[in-house]
């Protein structure tokens, strides 16, 4: 069964010999970083240790969603659809982007009430999500054959392609002279005076006065390296892709256990809702305490799985010289095994509810690894400890959506801007463990 790859980028690969920022990371949280720092007129360099766009950035389910965001979360989304209608006239090229809405279908009176307990906080927003009932519900939702009590719908949502949408940011930050470096893994962060003054990769060294670590799952490793203990987790999504069907909105939609989006080159990405496998690996026990609540809330969505990665992050070292082969150059890019029993079950589920898909073959599944914060809210902050560091990660699956606002907030920090969004509810410093360090 063949996995879908992110569209290619090629840029100049010479390595500068100073910039002013260096961000970590090519996902759609680092090339949207880059991207706004460098239409600021400030001088980026975006190391990336394997392909733009490659790990959960091209895995994801490609939704632009505000509906049911963490209310911390709310106002970053709300400012990352207003990036995103613009962008690709902005990137100058496609990212997928289209305005067709989702909805939310609820199968039980406590799905109502909680969709109607989080439009408490969407309403004095301005958000234009809503419940919809009965023969309005069969009309905004065509093709079911089970019933729903009621649907979430939001009309301004939307849809990307996770496998377009990183690379051609990246294009369009290179064209505004932003240098993308792939295949350049950072192996470390120089300071002089306490202070950053240079990364050192895989291919030399780069002086900076910033960095910006936005490496998703990776960012825990490479932060601990520098004796800061980020509480970032992994869990595994699995996703597939199915062949064209009609009778079925060009919205995304979501129900208990499945969802599904119509994608531009006509198929659909499925996947089986609220269905991860959180594998245990050693961190697991390092942060047990910070995530029980976590496990206590959503024990019904996830799935612990003891298996291979528990012996590879053991063997993994988890610090190194920088002069010293580093993980990130042994594994240039994550591409986990898929659940078969997940993609199967959610297709399932989905032929049940609407019975066109039975006509639908399965073309492609693939998995990716989110990183995941124990109150699934990113980190966008300065790291108080190392002037000039940033954080941009533990986006918990959410990263895809919020990318081009995170990026913009993220070069409002640097540069002293007046934030677009308040930056608080992102700080270091809501963790226990990190209060030292923030």
């Amino acid at each position: 069964m063949s996995r879908i790859l992110p569209d290619p980028v090629v840029t100049p690969q010479d390595l500068p010999a100073e910039v002013d920022v260096v961000v970590i990371g090519g996902g759609i949280v680092g090339v949207s970083t880059a991207l706004s720092l460098v239409e600021r007129g400030v001088r980026v360099a975006l190391c990336e240790k394997g392909l733009i766009g490659a790990e959960q950035s091209a895995r994801n389910w490609g939704w632009v969603r505000q509906m049911g965001r963490d209310p911390a979360e709310l106002p970053l989304a709300i400012e990352s659809l207003r990036l995103w209608h613009g962008m690709n006239e902005r990137v100058g090229g496609e990212t997928g982007f289209r305005q067709t809405g989702i909805t939310y279908l609820c199968d039980t009176d406590a799905d109502v009430a909680l969709y109607e307990d989080w439009l408490k906080h969407a309403a004095p927003l301005g958000l234009d999500s809503r419940l919809v009932t009965g023969e309005a519900l069969q009309a905004l939702v065509p093709g079911m054959a089970k019933p729903f009590r009621a649907a979430l719908y939001t009309p301004s949502d939307a849809k990307a392609e996770p496998f377009l949408a990183a690379p051609a940011i990246a294009r369009g930050a290179a064209a505004r002279g932003a240098h993308i470096l792939t295949g350049c893994a950072v192996r470390a962060i120089e300071r002089t005076a306490g202070r950053v003054s240079a990364v050192v990769t895989e291919r030399g060294e780069i002086r900076c006065s910033s960095v910006v670590l936005a490496g998703g799952a990776w960012s825990r490793l490479f932060a601990g390296n520098m004796g800061i203990d980020l509480p970032v987790l992994k869990i595994l999504g699995s996703v597939a892709r199915v062949s064209p069907v009609q009778g079925v909105p060009d919205m995304a939609v979501g129900a208990g256990n499945f969802s599904f989006r119509r994608r531009l080159d006509g198929g659909f990405t499925v996947a089986q809702r609220n269905a991860n496998i959180a594998p245990v690996t050693p961190d697991s026990f390092r942060l047990f305490a910070d995530y029980t609540p976590t496990l206590i809330k959503s024990w019904k969505e996830l799935t612990l799985r003891i298996g291979g990665q528990f012996v590879r992050e053991w063997k993994m070292p988890r610090s190194w010289k920088s002069d010293e082969i580093t993980p990130f150059e042994q594994t240039r890019i994550l591409d986990p095994d898929p659940s078969l029993r997940f993609v199967r079950g959610g297709i399932d589920h989905l032929r049940k509810a609407f019975p066109v898909f039975r006509e639908a073959k399965l073309t492609h599944m693939w998995a990716g690894l989110m990183d995941v914060t124990p109150d699934a809210v990113p980190v966008i902050a300065p790291v108080g400890s190392v002037p000039g560091f940033y954080l941009a990660t533990g986006f918990s699956g959410h990263g895809f959506g919020i990318g081009p606002g995170a990026g913009a907030l993220m070069a409002d920090l640097i540069t002293g801007t007046t934030p677009c969004v308040d930056p608080a509810p992102f700080r270091m410093d809501r963790f226990r463990r990190l209060r030292k360090t923030a």
